[in-house]
């Protein structure tokens, strides 16, 4: 098979996914090589970002994924004004951000720091894969642990955990 299909191949793969794809995803899918696969890769991201155009390929929770162009927001934004909203409360976000910074974690170190219960954000995040429960801590009662998923960091767009904002990044610089 000759490169240009290769990339149309994985390229299609990508649109249609709808979600991220691993090279090794697309690797067993496809049969390409280690070389053939990051080649392509490669190709696609280039040309996508040299397009201009309203998509890209983007490096989210370890594999590729057909997105669009951040340029675009503005009018994607107005297009999900007339759906309905999946955004997460405050609630829900404070308890995302201590599942990040501190897993694993379980719901009594979440409830301590929050100073409130946290049954109802713990199941939302559940439900909507953001979190995950890791297992359980080697402590009296055996609490489950929770930490985030892949699909958190698709949510915030982010590469690996390590690309967290550190809490210098919050603080003002004098």
């Amino acid at each position: 098979m000759e490169k240009s299909e290769q990339i149309a191949v994985i390229e299609a793969l990508l649109f249609v996914a709808g979600d991220s794809l691993s090279s090794a995803d697309i690797k067993r899918l496809t049969g390409f090589s280690d070389e053939e696969t990051a080649g392509a890769i490669t190709t696609l991201i280039s040309r996508y970002r040299n397009t201009g155009g309203g998509l890209m390929i983007a490096e989210l929770a370890g594999g590729y994924q057909m997105v669009t162009n951040p340029s675009c927001a503005e009018w994607i934004k107005n297009l999900k004004k007339s759906k309905s909203s999946g955004k997460l409360s405050i609630a829900a976000l404070e308890t995302l951000a201590l599942v990040a910074y501190k897993q694993p974690i379980t719901k009594v170190e979440i409830e301590e720091l929050r100073s409130v219960s946290s049954d109802w954000t713990i199941k939302v995040l559940l439900e909507r894969d953001l979190i995950k429960i890791a297992g359980r801590k080697d402590a009296p009662g055996k609490p489950l642990i929770f930490a985030t998923t892949k699909e958190f960091l698709k949510y915030f767009g982010l590469k690996n955990l390590s690309d967290l904002p550190t809490l210098k990044e919050f603080t003002k610089e004098e």
